[in-house]
């Protein structure tokens, strides 16, 4: 799913303009699928010239013109089609993980650093939905993915600390380089 079917999607339940849409990425879709104006606007750009969605500039004074979205009746069929004919991926991108993949280059404190930072951002998560929920009447939908990001995020969080020591203690990150070399060695025979 990209975003531009997620615009669809969020257009489906009510109006709003780029900077609604973003800051529902930013918070009920945190977790698993962020998205930013520079991929949000192009999205309602494309979806505005295909019809799918209608575009209603409201003045404002001293500001430019509010543009407000709402899906079209051929954007509501696109959307239900996308839904029932996409295959759903559950993927994981990390700048997290890929680092910590090379942690015997990383300075120590440094490693601490972002080990005790990621930890606190996935708890600071769990907290974030878990106020959410408590303050919002969503959907079934909602409701199950939220609580999924927060299951995992607590997930994470606890396997980060209860295994952190692979990472710091010296010998187990020697060993981890040494099976790492042993696997270019056996690649390359």
């Amino acid at each position: 799913m990209d975003v531009k079917t997620l615009c669809l999607g969020l257009l489906s339940v009510r109006e709003a303009c780029g900077y609604d849409l973003k800051k529902t990425f930013e918070t009920s879709f945190k977790h698993f699928f962020p998205a930013g104006y520079g991929s949000i606007y192009p999205a309602l750009a494309d979806l505005a010239a295909k019809g799918l969605v209608e575009c209603e500039e409201i003045p404002q004074v001293g500001k430019p013109d509010r543009k407000v979205y709402r899906i079209t009746e051929a954007g509501e069929k696109a959307f239900v089609s996308a839904l029932n004919s996409t295959e759903p991926q559950h993927k994981l991108r990390s700048e997290f993980l890929a680092m910590i993949y090379f942690a015997d280059l990383v300075d120590d404190n440094r490693l601490m650093e972002v080990l005790d930072d990621h930890v606190e951002q996935l708890r600071e998560t769990v907290r974030y939905i878990e106020h959410q929920e408590r303050h919002s009447t969503k959907s079934a939908g909602a409701s199950f993915v939220a609580g999924f990001g927060a299951v995992v995020a607590r997930a994470a969080a606890e396997y980060i600390e209860s295994h952190r020591h692979m990472l710091t203690d010296k010998v187990a990150i020697k060993a981890s380089g040494e099976e790492l070399a042993d696997c270019k060695w056996a690649a390359n025979s």
